[in-house]
């Protein structure tokens, strides 16, 4: 009434699957207590209120068990397993309330029985996963719809008719009348009864008729909406010429109303009577109106007005509303707003100060050179000190420290940056926050047993982040990646075994992986041009300090001859002898001197012909 969430139920997150669906039991009839607790006599006035609540829920999973749940005594009564291998797509309860029927996505209905726990019967619903089931209003029909809807008889379990279906999964399915229309005939529980079904992406909700015999296996009528069906409630059609109501919310957040007498075949979709829709009043500050969608609807008992859910799924707001008109378009305007302000109670914290005694030496762990004894204040000094007067100015941080006694020069260390030891907790801090500054001055560390330190004191959790980080970085500037394949070669060699571990680490790696190959399939090539542009830039040099050199006069400054003591007659006979040979070494000095120039010439020549080789592939 109030739109207040009356109770919870919240699984241990680790034992449990998501729940898949829900079915509250036919109220009055629990399930007997277990034998082992002592039996007492229930009042009158509690039998009656057992009676009209509804307690027990069943709760498919998305792992093929079912839980039932007690709202009344707030916890799990029991589970039901064996039957499912796979996700329970509906439960629904017999009207006896001892058993339950469910159908999941492994292509089988499980019939089961509450009180034990156990299955009763388990057969093949369908050749896809069945989706959605339906129990007749007598109890002895079952209708189970995958794409194609079957009604099988629960006592034989053999399908007793087929009926096309849709073209996707059916996502609902209802039976709109309890009786035949036609009342001259005797009636067997189910022949000449309506129903009606919806599916996934279809905007078509189909009403069937079970016939006698075994041919028509076609709707009779359809009602059309503007979207997906995501919620739907009828009114049931006991008397002949009652209409059935209904009323289908849309994934649009639009509430589509029906109105009618289901008598035979309707060729044409019929379309609402009514469509309703909920919007915010566009006065304050934002003057567009915004839709606020309708998450459920369902008739009251009086079949006239309707229980509206709409707002956010977190904080839903339900309303009764009374429709009496005519119109075929109505909007409600409510300011949803200010409702769905979140309130938030300011938390009371009692600090309490630990009282120490004198003699007892207190370690403070944190900040180096932080060696203070921690005083018991004494509660009125503390009051004191609390209460500032308006004169006054705040303490500055730096008189605070002072007075906590810390020397404040230790604490500071030159760059600003902290010891190595806390490395690691600045490297993680600087990945949570994503601080760039945090991370150039860690990253840019050359030392290598710093290096090493840190990876091998951060935390596990961080070293995926630390990898991405390094990805991001090794992309960049060549100077920077070539202090990140230190990081990247310690973080690999010391956390190889946690990285083996990962079950999607080559998604992971992949960017890295492929920048690798990218860089390494270019080294061939520069090692080539590297090789190429060596020799060339040395024959530059060499030639550059050949054309340097000043050339060497090659005459001979000073010719020293020397006097032989042998006779005289000889000597006109020495000098020509010394002269051809002067002339002999001459010639050869030029010999070797034009040697040289054809050499060089010849270098040149070749160099040049390194540079431009003409049997080389364009690409390289």
């Amino acid at each position: 009434a109030n739109s207040r969430l009356q109770h919870e139920y919240v699984p241990s997150a680790h034992l449990s699957a998501a729940c898949t669906c829900l079915a509250w039991a036919p109220p009055g009839g629990r399930p007997p207590p277990s034998k082992d607790g002592p039996q007492r006599k229930k009042r009158k006035s509690e039998v009656a209120e057992v009676d009209k609540q509804l307690d027990i829920l069943a709760i498919g999973t998305a792992v093929g068990s079912i839980l039932l749940y007690s709202t009344v005594k707030g916890e799990l009564q029991s589970k039901l397993d064996g039957g499912h291998e796979n996700r329970v797509n509906c439960v629904r309860w017999h009207q006896d309330n001892s058993c339950l029927y469910s159908c999941s996505e492994d292509k089988h209905i499980v019939e089961w029985n509450t009180q034990t726990c156990k299955v009763k019967c388990k057969w093949k619903g369908d050749n896809s996963s069945v989706m959605s089931l339906c129990i007749s209003p007598d109890g002895k029909m079952l209708l189970s719809a995958g794409r194609t809807i079957k009604l099988w008889d629960l006592e034989t379990k053999e399908v007793y008719r087929h009926f096309t279906g849709h073209a996707t999964s059916v996502s609902s399915l209802m039976f709109t009348t309890v009786k035949p229309m036609n009342e001259n005939k005797p009636f067997d529980g189910i022949t000449g009864l309506y129903f009606l079904s919806g599916a996934i992406h279809d905007r078509l909700l189909s009403v069937w008729y079970i016939r006698s015999d075994r041919k028509e296996k076609n709707a009779v009528m359809s009602f059309t909406v503007t979207d997906e069906p995501t919620f739907i409630d009828l009114t049931v059609s006991e008397v002949k010429e009652e209409p059935v109501k209904l009323a289908v919310v849309c994934r649009d957040g639009q509430l589509h109303l029906f109105e009618h007498i289901l008598n035979g075949y309707c060729k044409k979709p019929l379309t609402s009577n009514c469509t309703i829709q909920i919007a915010t009043p566009g006065n304050d500050g934002d003057s567009t109106p915004k839709p606020v969608p309708i998450l459920a609807a369902a008739f009251c008992t009086d079949k006239q007005s309707l229980l509206l859910v709409y707002g956010n799924t977190l904080q839903p707001i339900i309303e009764k509303v009374s429709l009496n008109t005519t119109e075929s378009h109505v909007c409600l305007i409510r300011d949803i707003q200010k409702v769905l302000s979140l309130k938030t109670d300011v938390a009371v914290t009692k600090v309490k100060t630990p009282v120490v005694n004198s003699d007892t030496k207190v370690l403070v762990p944190g900040i180096p050179g932080h060696s203070t004894a921690v005083k018991t204040p004494s509660s009125g000094k503390e009051k004191k000190k609390n209460k500032r007067k308006p004169g006054e100015t705040e303490e500055s941080i730096e008189e605070r420290l002072e007075a906590l006694d810390i020397d404040v020069r230790k604490v500071k260390t030159p760059g600003g940056l902290p010891q190595t030891d806390s490395f690691a907790v600045l490297l993680v801090q600087g990945l949570e926050s994503n601080d760039a500054e945090i991370l150039n001055r860690v990253l840019n560390t050359r030392k290598e047993n710093v290096i090493k330190n840190t990876v091998a004191r951060m935390p596990i959790h961080a070293v995926i982040p630390l990898l991405h980080e390094l990805t991001k970085r090794l992309q960049g500037n060549p100077y920077s990646a070539s202090l990140m394949v230190r990081w990247l070669k310690s973080v690999f060699t010391l956390h190889a075994s946690y990285l083996s571990t990962l079950p999607d680490l080559i998604p992971q790696l992949g960017m890295l992986y492929q920048l690798m190959e990218s860089r390494v399939k270019t080294l061939q090539k520069l090692s080539r041009l590297h090789g190429r542009l060596f020799i060339l830039v040395t024959q530059v040099a060499a030639s550059e300090a050949a054309q340097d050199v000043t050339e060497v006069n090659q005459t001979a400054k000073l010719v020293y001859e020397d006097e032989s003591s042998e006779e005289e007659g000889s000597d006109d006979e020495m000098i020509a002898d010394k002269d051809s040979d002067e002339n002999w070494d001459e010639d050869e000095e030029k010999e070797e001197q034009s040697d040289e120039q054809d050499m060089t010439v010849e270098k040149e020549i070749n160099g040049d012909s390194d540079l431009e080789p003409e049997n080389e592939s364009e690409e390289e």
